[in-house]
């Protein structure tokens, strides 16, 4: 199906409309990226390079700071909620709504409206966010062109509800394992219970104390949680082996190496193999770029309580904070759905910030 030509002269609310009626599902962003390509390539105060379907557009002035601002392009699967629907109320339904089509369009109408920011900008639009990390756009631009991505703050519209959230969680999955020996329950004396064995891993977590790290003046708590305990072979079978998933989220002021020192730590004397494991954000709210925005936006200020792609600019060196639009509530939901007027406001106030 032919689509037309995006037209960045429509304000926020009505460009996110255009962009949900765009399908864009993760591996099927070619279409979009294309027209999001164009759009920005008639802008001449914009230079543009592409990846696969990532775009890249910045501005050259010379400024003393470089601001990126950030947004993936793709969406879930549809939910028989495209083409979008207008309510009565101003509420904007369907898929991308929130996640994060509404941050998108504001990217690219700051790419139209603000010509000779105060700041230099980079705007970044990336494929396949929503499926498994090794295809994530941003992370192959991280990799192949880390120069794109350079700058001293970058904004990820990710749905935030309208407020500022700092930074993000680091998360660590390891698998805790408790041995014994395999016999019949009814010899049960002849083997060793590995469930029973495993009753300290769980002691650990139950009476474990998360800490709470302030970075910035934002309040980060950790956890340190089972998510998952396998273990048994039949029913009269005494187990040689049971094993517990443990999900460590920590502030963004460990490393992962750190992390994971941190949880053998925890559970000394048991295997403790790696599953996965991403690094924090810092939020760098002390950078003077930061700053400006979080006085320009005057909103709630909040630590990121997840995991978000603002940690791979934190990989490069480039604290990031997250601001959108949306609900992340409503993210992947079949009712997906954004009130225009948080569109139009967040528009407003990145506009207000990158020309005071």
């Amino acid at each position: 199906m032919a689509h037309p030509a995006l037209d960045l002269s429509l304000d926020a609310a009505r460009l996110t409309a255009r962009l949900v009626d765009f399908p864009s599902v993760s591996g099927d962003e070619k279409a979009l990226a294309d027209a999001v390509e164009q759009a920005l390539r008639a802008l001449p105060h914009l230079t543009v390079d592409r990846d696969g379907d990532a775009v890249v557009a910045r501005t050259n002035l010379g400024r003393a700071e470089r601001v990126v601002l950030a947004g993936h392009i793709d969406t879930v699967p549809i939910a028989d909620n495209v083409p979008s629907r207008l309510d009565e109320h101003g509420v904007l339904w369907g898929c991308g709504t929130s996640d994060m089509k509404s941050g998108v369009a504001v990217q690219l109408r700051i790419a139209r409206t603000v010509p000779a920011p105060n700041r230099d900008l980079t705007f970044v639009f990336y494929d396949h966010e929503e499926v498994a990390a090794e295809l994530n756009g941003l992370g192959r631009l991280a990799g192949r062109h880390p120069e794109w991505l350079a700058g001293d703050f970058a904004v990820l519209l990710e749905p935030t509800d309208g407020k500022v959230e700092g930074g993000c969680q680091g998360t660590l999955r390891v698998r805790v394992t408790a041995t014994g020996r395999r016999a019949h329950s009814a010899r049960s004396w002849l083997g060793e219970n590995a469930i029973h064995k495993a009753a300290p891993i769980l002691d650990r977590l139950a009476g474990y104390l998360p800490r709470r790290v302030e970075i910035d003046g934002l309040t980060y708590r950790e956890g340190l949680n089972a998510v998952r305990v396998e273990g048994g072979h039949a029913g009269n079978v005494i187990p040689d082996l049971c094993v517990v998933t443990v999900n460590y989220r920590f502030a963004p002021d460990r490393s992962e190496a750190q992390a994971l020192e941190h949880v053998r730590e925890v559970f000394a004397g048991f295997e403790v193999e790696v599953t996965d494991s991403a690094p924090g954000a810092l939020p760098g709210l002390t950078r003077p770029a930061a700053a400006a925005f979080v006085e320009a936006v005057g909103v709630e200020v909040a630590p990121k309580d997840a995991w978000t792609d603002v940690a791979r600019f934190s990989g490069l060196g480039v604290p990031a904070i997250n601001y959108g639009p949306g609900d992340p509530k409503l993210a992947h939901t079949r009712e997906e759905h954004v009130a225009t007027a948080a569109v139009l406001e967040a528009e407003e106030r990145l506009r207000a910030w990158l020309t005071r």
